[in-house]
């Protein structure tokens, strides 16, 4: 009995040191694979930054917001010192400070030998970095301006990693060229694309203007041909009454009465449009939304001097925009640019675009408080506060029950911080 209780004893025993063992065995190999794992997923993870450098998406907003490097006022200031830029990088490489080689090296015991092979050699790295600036240059814009940076620095860190054993490099001073060459690119294209919108908006304005002095001149020509013909009409109605009787005078009095209040009208119509012809700032300024495009919340502040302001309105609610805009007020003002002004500086600090100020979008407002504003300068309108937006509610009832059509951006897959961690036992 003795002898088989010891057995048993050691045979627990040499179970107890197996599982130890074979515990010992499993963490070490656990503690492997997770040393792989993580320096495998920081490879991946260096790799994808590499090639998120090559790509161009508009969707990843981690460039974050450029601040410029230099201040020209227009484009073609811009456009000469990128000029002056790139003859600066030209003596630069001329003068021999684009690329650095301390050393004297001697091929054969001869110098002169060991020179021509350093100016070989530092033409060959200069053409590949300048080859990788020259690409990155011709697709910077404001989206991928920080990238490009990120690019031109490593390729900088590459190619001088590659002339480490001649001890020959590209110079800091020539890296800094090649940036400001990248600034200078991306501010001049958008300066230029400020000086278009700019132009844009003034010749929108100018055709505005244009066409509200056309109607206007329109308008006085009609009401003083409406004129010219109540006053003939008045006229003649007169000398017949004149030699009227009975029911014919009766009549003719009714005539006279219905010219001289047709002439007054036409009167005053010549009186208001030669009075809109010499108020140069006279206008109408408009609140609309377009709830369809923009949302709710949103609306657009603009004036016109038409005649005919809703002329306006349905040339905005054209073709640019999937739904029409909706009216909430229109005002007229003897001096329409200082009250669409005194709007526009109410919400200042709720533009919907803060880089374009001449857009005329503000988000998160509440009709009541322009409704307020209007009334403390003494104006009076109706506002529709409610936008009918008939054809964008019309719109969603019949889209009601569709399935919004899936997501086909291209996803990278995310991985754990350890391969054990899904299991809860790194």
């Amino acid at each position: 009995m003795d002898a088989a209780i010891s057995a048993a004893k050691v045979q627990v025993e040499q179970t107890k040191q197996q599982a130890q063992q074979a515990a010992l065995e499993d963490k070490q190999r656990r503690e492997l694979l997770d040393g792989q794992y993580k320096q495998a997923l920081t490879k991946y993870q260096e790799l994808q930054h590499e090639v998120s450098l090559l790509e161009e998406n508009l969707d990843d907003i981690s460039f974050g917001l450029y601040k410029p490097h230099f201040a020209f006022q227009t484009s073609e200031e811009y456009k000469n010192a990128l000029l002056a830029l790139r003859d600066k990088m030209k003596q630069l490489i001329k003068g021999g400070g684009a690329a650095s080689c301390p050393n004297n090296w001697t091929v054969n015991g001869s110098r002169q030998e060991g020179a021509k092979m350093i100016r070989q050699t530092t033409k060959v790295i200069l053409r590949a970095f300048n080859g990788e600036c020259d690409a990155a240059a011709a697709n910077v814009s404001y989206n991928n301006v920080k990238k490009t940076e990120e690019r031109l620095a490593k390729s900088f860190e590459a190619i001088n990693k590659l002339g480490e054993t001649m001890n020959l490099s590209i110079t800091n001073a020539y890296l800094q060229l090649r940036l400001d060459e990248i600034h200078l690119i991306n501010e001049y294209e958008t300066k230029k694309y400020e000086e278009k919108q700019e132009e844009h908006a003034r010749r929108e304005k100018m055709r505005d203007a244009e066409k509200a002095q056309r109607e206007i001149e329109q308008a006085q020509q009609e009401a003083e041909a409406q004129e010219a013909t109540y006053q003939k009409l008045l006229e003649k109605a007169r000398q017949e009454a004149a030699e009227a009787t009975g029911t014919k005078l009766q009549e003719l009095t009714t005539k006279v009465s219905e010219f001289s209040a047709k002439l007054d009208e036409a009167r005053q119509k010549k009186e208001r449009a030669i009075a809109r012809a010499q108020l140069t700032k006279s206008g109408f300024v408009y609140v609309i939304s377009n709830i369809g495009a923009f949302g709710e919340g949103v609306v657009k502040i603009g004036m016109t001097r038409r005649m005919e302001p809703m002329e306006r309105i349905m040339e905005l609610s054209g073709a640019a925009v999937p739904f029409p805009f909706d009216l909430h007020v229109m005002l007229y003002s003897d001096d329409a640019p200082a009250l669409e002004c005194a709007l526009h500086q109410l919400l200042d600090g709720r533009r919907l675009n803060l880089v374009n100020t001449r857009k005329e979008f503000f988000q998160g407002v509440n009709l009541a408080e322009i409704k307020g504003f209007v009334q403390e300068r003494g104006l009076s309108a109706q506002f529709i506060e409610q936008a009918e937006a008939r054809e964008y509610r019309e719109t969603r009832v019949r889209r009601e029950g569709q399935h919004a059509s899936g997501d086909n951006k291209r996803m990278l897959p995310k991985f754990a911080d350890s391969p054990f961690a899904i299991a809860g036992t790194a």
